[in-house]
């Protein structure tokens, strides 16, 4: 083909087949993943048809004629939908969920960004890589292990204890714990001390490919080191920003079901009785997996309408969206 007004010449566009063929090994390690995505991911949706049934049991094959013969629950099959929404512990599970959720999502999701925006900013290399490794050690560890480490921290006789003391700030030791009004700022607190520096690494790479000319421009401007974050580097990891936000949106109702786990006992119950710790009681302890499976089938719907609301609402507002 000609050149035309100096443009570069078009090249002729590939079959699909032709481009199958040249990426064949690409196209491979990506059918692994699609295989896996549809045995762990798609296959098991078929369980959905538990939360219709009446009374399922762990005893009955789901490809069985048993399965099949199973009786609807009443309503339409919606039967456990409405129970639940007429528990008494309804109201009390979701306040809960939405309380812990929604502090996670103003504290834990904004100061991340804050977190790399100010590591940004240190010159020294080698105290930014100190802060970085101390800060995201904690992800590597699971829940089981903090756990441990935050109840024996928090109780009477604990670490915290012992600092607030002498510091004057008790007088006597303190079973946070067994505390109820102290248990949502636990686990706000010590998931972002377990998640900081890790959430702060995507922010890191997106500031790491802003390009630096923008910088040296500003600089000659006369414009602060303040002056570049508000008007450089924030716009250009806005979008990175959103997509994490309507992600985080999206899983509003999850509250980290592992460190709920850990931390919860008959003493707080009131204010750590969330919709994952109530789902596992009500199928593993109550063996009602029929009822159970309505309340997760329900908070993935849930989670579908805030996915879809969130990434609606971004793309009117900076055009940045999921799909």
């Amino acid at each position: 083909m000609k050149k035309k007004n100096n443009e570069m010449p078009l090249l002729p566009k590939k079959s699909f087949w032709v481009r199958l063929r040249e990426e064949k090994y690409l196209q491979a390690m990506a059918l692994l993943g699609l295989i896996w995505m549809l045995i762990f991911n798609y296959i098991p949706m078929y369980g959905i048809l538990i939360a219709f049934k009446k009374n399922f049991m762990v005893t009955t094959p789901l490809f069985s004629k048993k399965f099949f013969s199973t009786p609807w629950a009443a309503h339409g099959g919606f039967q456990h939908f409405l129970n639940f929404f007429k528990d008494e512990e309804f109201f009390n599970v979701m306040a809960n969920t939405l309380g812990i959720s929604i502090l996670k999502l103003v504290f834990n999701f904004t100061l991340p960004i804050i977190f790399a925006l100010l590591l940004n900013e240190v010159r020294s290399i080698r105290f930014k890589k100190a802060i970085q490794t101390i800060t995201y050690m904690p992800h590597f560890l699971s829940w089981v292990v903090l756990g441990g480490i935050l109840t024996t921290w928090l109780g009477d006789g604990g670490l915290f204890n012992e600092l607030l003391i002498k510091m004057g700030f008790l007088k006597e030791g303190v079973a946070f714990l067994a505390y109820p009004k102290y248990f949502w700022a636990i686990t706000v607190i010590s998931d972002l001390w377990k998640e900081l520096g890790w959430s702060a690494i995507i922010y890191l790479a997106a500031i790491s490919g802003i390009d630096q000319e923008m910088y040296e421009a500003a600089k000659v401007d006369g414009a602060s080191r303040w002056k570049q974050i508000w008007t450089i580097t924030l716009p250009s990891i806005a979008p990175t920003v959103t997509i994490m936000f309507i992600l985080a949106v999206g899983g509003l109702l999850n509250t980290n079901f592992d460190q709920i786990l850990v931390l919860n006992n008959p003493l707080n119950a009131p204010r750590s009785n969330v919709l994952d710790i109530y789902v596992y009681q009500t199928a593993m302890r109550g063996m009602r997996y029929s009822y159970a499976s309505a309340i997760g089938l329900f908070k993935s719907v849930v989670a579908f309408i805030l996915l879809f609301i969130a990434n609606q609402v971004t793309k009117r507002l900076n055009d940045t969206s999921l799909f």
